[in-house]
């Protein structure tokens, strides 16, 4: 998930990391009062998920009354890259003496993360030669490595220890919300020696995103996970193609970090709750079949509150109404679990004594019918 400015600039704010004055609205008539409490010159910054803003005209300078009334109408109905203005950012201007780049990102192939920085900022980072790049493990930013790499893109006196602090703030947001991307292009380095973020750029790791309720604020909720809500069960929607259900959020946390470590791509994160009965576990179960990127569903089930026949019960209804058309690997326990197992017998779903067994089905045959 990737968040707009204004969320990521939120993020930094929220862990101390300095940003402008700004005020973001979905209409002109919020739009006005915001910049009544501005108060003139400020920047309008178009909010999507796009890079290139600046040079598409969806940010503009706005110097008084009559520009904002004819730049703000103008910036809301952009469309960079096909991407449309989601909402307005007005941002105070600041005094920028030179402008930096800053960024960590989580180097899979190392197995670490890395920074990279520059002396040249507000530029796509891939035309800059320049680049100061450290590998600085899975941990926090050492003080050391900050006033080494403040040091190589020129800071001085104040600014070094000023520099540190968001680096290390930066690395903190990275792991703490298990973020793929943490940017700030640029960072300005202002007049009186300070530096400030101007511009944010964070990315979660989808997969994680399960793991952090406090970032839901910043998702735009689907139509299914909306449905999932009114009829009482927990629907995450994810970027992969096996679908991984079960009861209780530690149980399917766990399922679908396993099936991540095996090569699998959870779809969705999938909490049936501990009141589940036929109809909402069938619910759900249509809500899946409406998730067209499904190729396979994991379910991984312990009968105690909710009885695993109960589970059982919905499945054979979605094959009965043919909902489902996909391959489904369970793994049954607790109650009831034995007369499940037998209910779906000759079913489409193939059954499994352990966790385990039933990923690695799963990744195999999805993986195999692609």
């Amino acid at each position: 998930m990737r968040l707009l400015e204004y969320q990521a600039k939120t993020l930094f704010a929220e862990y101390g990391i300095p940003i402008p004055k700004g005020l973001t609205s979905t209409d002109i008539e919020q739009g006005r009062k915001d910049a009544a409490v501005l108060g003139f010159p400020f920047v309008i910054k178009a909010q999507m998920a796009v890079g290139g803003r600046g040079k598409a005209g969806a940010i503009q300078k706005c110097q008084n009354a009559d520009e904002f009334e004819l730049k703000y109408p103008e910036i809301m109905q952009k469309v960079v890259k096909g991407e449309k203005t989601k909402a307005i950012l007005l941002e105070k201007m600041a005094d920028i003496k030179k402008e930096l780049y800053l960024s960590l990102f989580l180097n899979r192939g190392k197995r670490c993360y890395t920074i990279i920085a520059s002396a040249e900022g507000g530029v796509e980072i891939e035309s800059v030669k320049n680049q100061i790049i450290r590998e600085v493990g899975l941990g926090d930013v050492d003080t050391k490595t900050g006033e080494e790499v403040a040091k190589s893109m020129g800071l001085k006196d104040k600014s070094i220890p000023d520099f540190v602090n968001i680096l290390q703030k930066l690395s903190k947001i990275t792991i703490e919300k298990e973020a793929e991307l943490t940017e700030i292009n640029p960072l300005a380095l202002l007049g009186d020696g300070s530096l400030v973020a101007l511009d944010g750029k964070v990315i979660i790791d989808d997969n994680a995103m399960f793991r952090h309720d406090e970032l839901r604020r910043f998702q735009e909720v689907s139509e299914l996970e909306e449905r999932a809500e009114k009829s009482g069960f927990s629907l995450v929607e994810l970027d992969g193609n096996i679908a991984v259900v079960g009861n209780g959020a530690g149980l399917v946390m766990s399922s679908l970090d396993m099936l991540s470590d095996n090569g699998g791509k959870p779809a969705c994160f999938l909490d049936v709750g501990g009141g589940a009965t036929t109809d909402t576990v069938y619910e759900a179960l249509t809500l899946i079949s409406n998730m067209k990127k499904v190729k396979g569903i994991l379910v991984n089930l312990y009968g105690g509150i909710v009885k695993t026949t109960t589970v059982a019960t919905a499945f054979i209804k979605a094959y009965e109404t043919k909902i489902l058309d996909v391959p489904v690997f369970a793994r049954m326990s607790g109650a009831e679990a034995d007369k499940s197992k037998e209910m779906l017998k000759g079913s489409r779903t193939k059954l499994f004594d352990t966790v385990e067994e039933a990923i690695n089905a799963a990744v195999i045959e999805v993986n195999r019918n692609g």
